[in-house]
């Protein structure tokens, strides 16, 4: 919800600034609860509150966060400063835009990076009253100066009071930058909530957002707190994919069943490394090929066993072709999402997106959907009525076809670029 102060951060700025930010945390301020105050160093899902910020600012792209005094920051890249005038002098004439914070504000990567990307009048500020002041390039110094006069504006209603009888009433910052500030005991379990809500995304289906998810995020939530890493949970998920396949080497839908529930688990232990990764920042190029590449072993896994459990009922070889088509289709499949996608990608975040470069390619988003957990609840449904086998058909079948649209989608990016570049030029 915006503020309603007036102001001038919604209009034409003068000149827009195309700097990255500085956040500036301020000191914490204890409340009337001590037998578990809240400061800087409050553990939220495994994360004291001053590593979430240090870590979200940097992920956001803020050029640095400095702590004022009575807080240290945890993480190397960030600084301790004793006052605003030391600010000032460390900041120098260098041109940029500052952030403030209270110590206790629960940093989040989404609305840090909407915040760092806002267009500020350089001789403006803005604010979200109690949580955020913003102040914009031309008036850093100023403004600076004013909060270190008078014994220093230690706290955020005193920095924006301060701010506003120098400089005028602030500009809103939009409703969609929304931080929480945690300030009493009783805000922890909202804030965690509040994180690992941030944990589903948009292109879950429904299956993966009403049945995977709210299972998958209370192992989460259960694990941040400890020493387990992504990868052990990724490996912890392979295994259990892999445990569930001889059962398909039975013809009896008991025990294929019972394969189908371990795979089933397999899906949704898969999605825990993903957002313990998000939750911690612990993201890696190694995770996600690790991740990627686990859930295809796993399928060609249990169609191998498909295959050989159905020819050993059958006394027949067919069975057998059926299913390197369908490890075949798997693998080739992988392997070229993986040339395709995750070659020259150096970055530590998420390999594995999109099958197609462009958001508007109806064939790509239709891959996207068939490639997603959602199908995996077939499996056990199909082994209830008895027909195991299915599993194998549609994905001897389904995995070549599936390869076949990738090289189209592939091709159809290939051509959108060319034509792109040549416009550009």
């Amino acid at each position: 919800m915006s503020t309603p102060f007036p102001g001038k951060l919604m209009q034409v700025p003068r000149r827009a600034t195309a700097i990255d930010p500085i956040l500036v945390i301020l000191p914490s301020v204890s409340v009337d609860a001590a037998e578990a105050p809240i400061n800087s160093e409050t553990r939220i899902l495994g994360l004291s509150l001053a590593e979430r910020t240090v870590l979200a600012a940097r992920r956001a792209g803020f050029a640095q966060v400095f702590f004022l005094k009575r807080d240290r920051a945890a993480e190397p890249g960030a600084k301790t400063i004793p006052s605003w005038a030391v600010l000032a002098e460390s900041l120098g004439s260098q041109p940029t835009a500052l952030v403030i914070a209270p110590a206790t504000i629960l940093s989040e990567t989404d609305w840090l990076k909407r915040l760092a990307a806002l267009p500020i009048d350089p001789a403006a500020w803005s604010s979200l009253p109690n949580r955020i002041a913003a102040l914009g390039v031309g008036m850093m110094q100023a403004a600076l100066a004013v909060l270190h006069a008078d014994g220093g504006a230690y706290d955020i209603m005193t920095v924006q009071q301060r701010l506003a009888q120098s400089f005028g009433a602030a500009a809103a910052i939009p409703g969609k930058i929304g931080p929480m500030v945690v300030t009493t005991p009783m805000d922890i379990p909202v804030a965690e909530r509040r994180l690992l809500q941030g944990l589903v995304k948009d292109s879950d289906g429904f299956m993966v957002r009403h049945l995977d998810r709210p299972v998958s995020l209370q192992i989460s939530r259960r694990l941040a707190s400890t020493a387990v890493t992504p990868t052990q949970i990724t490996m912890l998920s392979i295994a259990i994919g892999l445990c569930g396949a001889p059962f398909f080497l039975s013809a009896h839908w008991a025990w294929q069943t019972l394969g189908a529930l371990l795979f089933l688990l397999h899906s949704i232990v898969d999605g825990c490394d993903g957002e313990l990764a998000r939750l911690k920042f612990q993201e890696s190029t190694f995770g996600g090929l690790l991740d990627f590449w686990g859930d295809n072993i796993v399928h060609a896994a249990i169609f191998g066993c498909i295959a050989a459990g159905w020819a050993l009922a059958s006394t027949e070889t067919w069975p057998l072709w059926l299913g390197g088509a369908a490890i075949a289709g798997t693998l080739a499949s992988a392997g070229f999402v993986h040339w395709k996608q995750g070659h020259g990608n150096a970055s530590s975040g998420p390999l594995f997106t999109s099958l197609s470069s462009s958001r508007d390619h109806s064939l790509g988003r239709a891959l996207d959907a068939m490639s997603s957990r959602e199908f995996i609840y077939v499996t056990p449904v199909l082994t209830l009525l008895g027909k195991g086998s299915w599993i194998l058909i549609l994905g001897s079948v389904g995995g070549p076809i599936f390869l076949l649209l990738l090289v189209v989608v592939a091709v159809s990016d290939a051509k959108r670029l060319s034509a792109s570049n040549s416009l550009a030029r």
